[in-house]
């Protein structure tokens, strides 16, 4: 069939540390029994592991090495043995930034009517869900983000969404004005105004039930911890990549002393939960489900990434994306490479 026939496609490449480009490869869009092979619309960018990775930093990531696990395509062909899925429909999936892809790992249906552009936030929103999903979080609790990049403010508002009362904490104005076109109503410049007096104003001086620290920055945990109250929370749902040296002692007794605190820390990396739904019978949450959730959200309106949406560029502006994200972090938020050029 001539829909089977190899393709030449192109694909994102870290050739060497902080080097990217695009490359050629030939794709071979004949799938086995249980995958499918999708023509990629639009894939996101998820800054802070990939430019850990472009930087030569992860050990999982050895250079050469494709980036990318976050992308919105059309189906082109199904192995024998899927049910679920069928030629021309849109999905959302874990692959790599590339005009064609094999899809393995997770695919999920867009629904019908949502944006591509919009739909593949959910890559990301899927990570700031597991903050949510491991906090003790209720009705009413006040909740700080400590980070508004991009995961943090979607984390901020799945928190809003659960009724939680939230503040969103970052030092850049630009991503508090979008975290208020977000409906992130109460934010703070710790700049303008000290946060630990501000949250303690904010929650009548108890402090709050669940603070998240949303940046992967060490010392911004420390700063978290200041703002939990008694029994509360600290998320870590940033990954956190530099050294931190820091007298650990105070945190240590706010942990470990009632009158201090009690103050618990949870990790809430994705990867914690299964993928596929196949493991519900036995854990209420998996990777699969939260996407679903979390695409009807944004179908909806109600969780809202539209001016999270900074950058579009073509594949072969690649490089011109990462060194934006390396060095205007504060401009550039959310980065989409549109392939529907290069994939048609």
């Amino acid at each position: 069939m001539d829909e089977l026939k190899m393709l030449e496609a192109k694909r994102i490449v870290f050739s060497e540390p902080n080097v990217v480009g695009l490359e050629n490869f030939t794709f071979n869009p004949d799938p086995a029994e249980d995958e499918m092979a999708i023509r990629t619309l639009v894939s996101i960018v998820s800054a802070g592991t990939e430019l850990a990775c472009l930087a030569g930093t992860e050990d999982w990531a050895k250079l050469p090495f494709n980036p990318g696990y976050g992308a919105v395509g059309k189906v082109i062909a199904v192995g024998k043995h899927v049910r679920a899925f069928q030629e021309g429909d849109t999905v959302f999936t874990h692959s790599n930034h590339a005009s064609h892809a094999m899809c393995r790992v997770l695919t999920v249906k867009v629904p019908e009517g949502l944006d591509p552009f919009h739909a593949v936030f959910v890559r990301m929103a899927s990570v700031a869900m597991t903050a949510l999903r491991v906090s003790s979080a209720e009705l009413g609790d006040k909740v700080a983000v400590v980070g508004m990049g991009l995961v943090g403010n979607l984390a901020a508002q799945l928190f809003l969404l659960a009724g939680c009362d939230v503040m969103g904490i970052d030092l850049v104005e630009k991503r508090l004005q979008v975290a208020r076109k977000c409906g992130i109503e109460m934010v703070l410049n710790p700049n303008e105004a000290d946060p630990v007096e501000t949250i303690r104003r904010w929650t009548e001086g108890r402090g709050c039930e669940v603070a998240v620290e949303a940046s992967g920055n060490p010392q911004a945990a420390l700063l978290a911890a200041e703002l939990t109250g008694r029994k509360g929370e600290v998320i870590l749902l940033g990954s956190p990549r530099k050294p931190l040296q820091a007298n650990v002692t105070d945190l240590l007794r706010k942990i470990h002393l009632w009158q201090q605190g009690c103050v618990t820390f949870k990790g809430a990396h994705e990867w914690r939960y299964p993928v596929r739904d196949e493991a519900l019978g036995f854990i209420k949450h998996s990777i699969e489900r939260n996407t679903k959730i979390l695409l009807r959200l944004i179908a909806d309106g109600k969780l809202k990434v539209g001016p999270l949406l900074t950058h579009v560029l073509p594949p072969n502006r690649c490089t011109e994306a990462y060194e934006g994200l390396r060095k205007k972090p504060e401009e550039y938020i959310g980065v989409v490479f549109d392939w529907r050029s290069v994939s048609s």
